[in-house]
């Protein structure tokens, strides 16, 4: 998937006649919070995100689910990660969160699972998300959500292929890669089967 955010978009949202997610009604009231506590026009903020404003208009008035590729242009102006934005859609935070309680978001367009293994809490630096992708997926991020990112990618099951600072890198099951993110960076599964991976997300 390497189209722009607004190429990206289309599908991404409920079927015809179905009602707005919850998760994707509380998101999009979190996103117009956050560009008003700024004082930005949606021009304002499509120009720093490289989002149109009609495609940033809808997923504030909860009309599209967002994808992942938009979700992180988004992140990067609000300096969030994006374990850190949808903990904040979410309930109190708690030390301990059961396997069935743990908030999943899925890119369908993209055929992308992520789901937040820590416990959601905003003062953490470190936190563990697992993701699945499907055979032939392949996500691309044109910026990191904060600079300077620590990644930990620990591939559980399948083949994962990342590509960070113009290199490549292949790995199978049970393999690791650390990486400090600083620019673009793409994950690719080209299987024939879905990859399955473990990230640890340190904040610099």
């Amino acid at each position: 998937m390497t189209q722009n955010a607004d190429e990206t978009e289309a599908g991404a949202g409920s079927g015809p006649g179905a009602g707005p997610d919850p998760v994707d009604t509380r998101l999009a009231a979190r996103l117009a919070e956050l560009r008003a506590e700024r004082g930005w026009s949606l021009g304002e903020l499509a120009e720093r995100s490289g989002v149109s404003r009609s495609t940033l208009s809808r997923a504030e008035r909860a009309e599209i689910s967002p994808t992942a590729s938009l979700l992180n242009r988004l992140c990067a102006v609000y300096g969030r990660t994006m374990s850190r934005l949808l903990s904040e859609v979410e309930a109190e935070p708690a030390l301990l969160v059961r396997a069935a309680e743990q908030p999943l978001w899925e890119d369908r367009s993209a055929g992308f699972v992520r789901r937040s293994v820590s416990p959601p809490h905003a003062g953490l630096r470190g936190e563990l998300v697992e993701g699945r992708l499907a055979a032939g997926a392949d996500i691309a991020y044109d910026r990191p959500p904060v600079p300077g990112l620590e990644q930990h990618i620990w591939v559980l099951e399948g083949a994962l292929e990342v590509t960070a600072q113009d290199v490549e890198h292949r790995l199978g099951t049970g393999d690791c890669l650390r990486l400090r993110v600083w620019g673009p960076t793409r994950f690719r599964c080209a299987g024939p089967e879905d990859a399955r991976y473990v990230l640890a997300v340190v904040l610099p």
